[in-house]
């Protein structure tokens, strides 16, 4: 029997859990939660006590697939040279520009965090010539935008919340999407920390609360510029913090003036009253923490808006770079110290054809054949991208669309050409990072089937395109060698893990900005961004709550359960244990309005829009707000319905080296009886 450490292959960033896995004569045995993981302590959720499912599992892809004909389910069987020649010989033939990868967190399960499988397509990609975006605009990068601006994109660890903070305000913070940082919240909550939970509903993380603000969707900037207004109007900021570490403060004041907590009760639905007291909470309970959602705040025309106006209070109350305050865990952000070495190609990027990193403009590329073969790594591209329907019918045009993951998905499905066998987790080797930690994903188990590793397709590529250079370390493990090799790792490596338990310690700050110089170029926050304005955008936080209409009166919100993530595994029904609790497409809708609709619980509906609609089953509850509607993500028939226009101008996509390009996501939809 073999036992060694690993890490769940969920991307529940930046909380990943710790897993202790055991072998036997080539088989997986056990897994477990790893009690000696400093992250997760022994912690580990019904996502990861599902992860031996993946293995032996008669749903996943073993071997190399090719149909002729698309929207048929005619594929044979074939093996890995004749779909690397075939998939060779087509892109060989096109222009370089026309061939486009994407990739989701299926491809991430064991090296999120370091990114080593990214920077491979990447160097392909510079090297070959051909269009790479990355998926954060899918995810966390738009919310980044936001911070960005104001210069708050790193940020206080877990640890330093559980032990220091004497407030926490979760905003749209949800514990599914963080599962280990609970512990640290209970640990808070038991030395005494005031618990406030935002959200447009009750959820897991409101059960910790001590106090719940159900806020319209879309207008936490709102709520945001309010608690500023108080805080200002009542004396209650900090001017010497201001004066030191901030610029456009006095603009910031005046700008304030009309954003009362009166005026902000009509916006976002929460009384004046409550709006004065957590303000008046927030600037006097010292310190206090701002935790702050990753992705779900952000989907909305001007989601960025709300990370912009939110991360301005942290300065206002000058709690930034104190322990216990600031901005605490969020998916995507890193702490401060934190770094890597990038694997760049030996040559720059040349000029060329590019599609801007934008979900609207790379839709649009692949309707009008701009791009004509796309690999679709790791990802469900339909239940990934907005207005999913228009998406689809530009797959529909491509002359190869090839799938690479662990099981068949809807884009696949309906789209794919060929499809390829992604290793699993255990069958290969890889380095997770958390913002305290590396960890070591040791291969433990040969490949099932013909299942290869994604550097093996890129490396085969890339031999019979003749692209020079692409794969110059010794292995897998070299490679990963010289990603992790940093001062901030204290120079890791894989054969140093191995002999330290599977992990290394980074050389970080447990709290954020120790020493006030911020991520902007005045290495201040920013209230008034002149980088903002330049790009013709607002340079001071500005509500941003849209409104929906007579046909379509609901606000669609959407996130994450603690029963599945994003659309991994075939949307969770490939694991049983998954697709026992997960079902079918569930939507929340207040009890109001489902009496006004003839709605009943556990009944079928119809959600729809101009742009689509799909059939849901109806959960009726008092725990969502009138006036809105949620569904968890992940669930492809959700696209059909959400807007892709774009939430930036290109002009501003290349202001921070994460991709912004974000389709809006804004989605308004009646529910009726199916």
């Amino acid at each position: 029997m073999t036992r060694l450490h690993s890490m769940c292959p969920m991307n529940c960033h930046p909380t990943f859990c710790g897993m202790t896995v055991e072998v036997a004569d080539g088989r997986l045995e056990s897994v477990a939660g790893d009690p000696d993981n400093p992250d997760s302590r022994g912690f580990l959720c019904v996502r990861g006590r599902a992860a031996p499912e993946i293995l032996g599992n008669g749903k996943r892809l073993l071997h190399p697939l090719i149909r002729d004909r698309r929207n048929t389910d005619r594929w044979r069987r074939a093996g890995w040279d004749e779909a690397l020649d075939l998939i060779a010989g087509k892109i060989g033939a096109l222009p370089p520009e026309q061939l486009a990868f994407w990739t989701g967190h299926g491809l991430a399960v064991n090296d999120y965090g370091v990114g080593l499988k990214w920077q491979l397509i990447e160097r392909f990609a510079d090297l070959h010539g051909c269009q790479r975006w990355k998926p954060a605009m899918q995810c966390w990068g738009l919310g980044g935008f936001g911070f960005g601006l104001t210069g708050a994109l790193e940020t206080s660890t877990k640890e330093d919340m559980g032990a220091n903070a004497g407030m926490i305000v979760l905003w749209a913070a949800n514990l599914p999407s963080q599962p280990n940082t609970a512990r640290f919240l209970v640990a808070a909550r038991r030395r005494g920390a005031k618990i406030v939970a935002i959200d447009v509903r009750e959820t897991e993380a409101t059960a910790q609360a001590d106090e719940t603000l159900l806020v319209r969707p879309g207008s936490d900037a709102s709520l945001a510029l309010a608690l500023m207004n108080a805080i200002v109007a009542d004396g209650l900021a900090d001017r010497d913090f201001i004066a030191r570490h901030t610029l456009g403060y006095e603009a910031l004041a005046g700008h304030l003036h009309g954003y009362t907590p009166e005026w902000a009760e009509a916006e976002t639905g929460i009384a004046a009253g409550r709006i004065r007291a957590l303000a008046r909470d927030y600037a006097t309970i010292d310190p206090a923490m701002l935790v702050i959602g990753g992705s779900s705040l952000h989907k909305g025309a001007n989601g960025w808006m709300a990370a912009r106006a939110i991360s301005c209070l942290p300065a206002l109350i000058g709690s930034f770079g104190k322990p216990g305050g600031g901005i605490g865990p969020r998916h995507g952000s890193v702490s401060t110290g934190r770094a890597l070495n990038p694997l760049a190609a030996p040559v720059g990027r040349e000029p060329g054809a590019w599609i801007p990193a934008q979900m609207p403009a790379i839709s649009a590329a692949i309707r009008d054949g701009r791009v004509k073969a796309l690999l679709a790594l790791g990802s469900n591209m339909l239940s990934s991208f907005p207005d999913s329907l228009a998406l689809a019918a530009g797959l529909d045009r491509l002359e190869l669309v090839v799938g690479y993951d662990l099981f068949m998905t809807d884009t696949m499905r309906a789209h794919a050409d060929i499809v390829l066998p992604a290793t699993a987790w255990l069958e290969e080797i890889g380095v997770k990072a958390t913002n305290t930690h590396l960890y070591l994903c040791d291969r433990a188990l040969e490949p099932e089937g013909e299942a290869r590793p994604l550097d093996a397709l890129l490396r085969g590529l890339a031999d019979r395109l003749g692209i020079d250079g692409y794969f110059p370390w010794a292995d897998t493990e070299a490679a990963l060698d010289a990603v992790i090799g940093h001062p901030a790792t204290g120079r890791a490596s894989v054969a140093g893990m191995r002999a330290n338990g599977g992990r290394a310690e980074l050389r970080i700050s447990h709290v954020a900005y120790p020493d006030l110089r911020f991520s902007t170029p005045s290495g201040r926050i920013e209230f008034f961004s002149d980088r903002a304005a330049k790009l013709g955008l607002p340079p001071l936080p500005m509500p941003s709550r849209a409104a929906g209409g007579d046909d379509y009166p609901l606000a669609l919100c959407q996130g994450r359960t603690i029963r599945h993530f994003h659309s991994f595994y075939d949307q969770s029904r490939a694991l049983p244990s998954l697709a026992a609790r997960t079902g079918e497409p569930e939507i929340w809708i207040s009890a109001g309005d489902a009496a006004a609709r003839g709605i009943e619980n556990a009944t079928p509906v119809r959600v729809r829009n101009a742009r689509g609609g799909f059939d849901a089953r109806a959960l009726v509850t008092e725990k969502i707000r009138p006036g809105a509607v949620w569904m968890r993500d992940g669930w492809t028939v959700l696209n059909r319905v959400t807007s892709n226009r774009p939430a930036l101008p290109d002009d501003a996509l290349d202001l921070f080296d994460f991709t912004v390009g974000q389709g809006d996501y804004e989605t308004w939809v009646e529910v009726a009886p199916a």
